[in-house]
């Protein structure tokens, strides 16, 4: 999905009314981890064209080549500082493959993994927010974890897909926002302790924190509430890696809920 309007944003299934504040301005630093230490740099893809006020899932859209060459500065800047491999993985999609090709021009290695895609919105994806109907959008609320809309996938699937996303030894990659708001979620159910924790690099940069309306219970199913908002374009997420198991947050009832929705399409 594309962040441009506010429901699309934070995956909450609730009519777009106008566009949000962004979370953070493109670019946004955020703390880094040692060398030494499992975590995985995550940036959201550059602002595409023509996204505003539709829902943007698989839909493939162009983005400014500037962007494309600014962002992928900061990637290098970032590996040279935390010494990492120069591999980098995206996704298939053009708004992230983009940025995984112009650091091929300064010999890294690119990779594409359909597995940083991008929520699939099935006959949603592509149309304008205001177009959708009302009801589909209360059953999404509902049903949050195992709603599929627009007969797409769900948000339990969306976390099962992050959860199993294997980088190998690459350490950079170039996703979505809604791939990033599941592996925010994902992220709170590792236990609080000092090793686990990003370094910190108070005057130069700040870790991401994800923005949410009701702090969730640990081990809870997410909800239209406690979903993180996703980061803004190009913005920079170091998360533990691997992450918490989605198996271990997600009930077998959902899971069935999940594989029933599947059987219907």
């Amino acid at each position: 999905f594309h962040p441009a309007v506010a429901p699309p944003a934070v995956l909450k299934p609730s009519r777009p009314r106008s566009p949000p504040q962004a979370a953070m301005s493109e670019l946004t630093p955020v703390a880094t981890s040692a060398p030494s230490t499992p975590y995985l740099h995550a940036w959201r893809h550059p602002r595409a064209f023509d996204a505003q006020a539709r829902c943007i899932g698989r839909t493939d859209l162009a983005v400014d080549i500037r962007r494309v060459r600014r962002l992928a500065a900061h990637i290098r800047s970032v590996a040279a500082r935390e010494r990492l491999p120069h591999i980098v993985i995206t996704s298939p999609l053009t708004r992230s493959r983009a940025v995984g090709r112009w650091l091929d021009r300064f010999g890294w290695q690119h990779r594409i993994d359909d597995a940083l895609t991008e929520l699939d919105f099935g006959r949603w994806d592509g149309q304008p927010w205001s177009s959708l109907p009302e009801e589909e959008f209360r059953r999404w609320e509902a049903d949050f974890v195992a709603f599929q809309p627009g007969g797409g996938e769900s948000v339990g699937e969306l976390l099962q897909r992050v959860r199993r996303f294997d980088p190998g030894p690459a350490r950079v990659v170039v996703t979505h926002g809604g791939w990033l708001s599941a592996a925010l979620w994902l992220q709170r159910g590792l236990p609080s302790s000092p090793e686990r924790e990003p370094q910190r690099e108070p005057q130069r940069s700040l870790q991401h924190q994800p923005r949410h309306a009701l702090p969730p219970e640990r081990n809870a199913l997410p909800d239209s509430a406690s979903w993180p908002l996703a980061p803004a374009h190009a913005s920079h997420v170091c998360l533990p890696w691997p992450l918490p198991g989605a198996d271990a947050l997600l009930s077998d009832r959902h899971a069935k809920q999940a594989d029933d929705g599947r059987a219907h399409r």
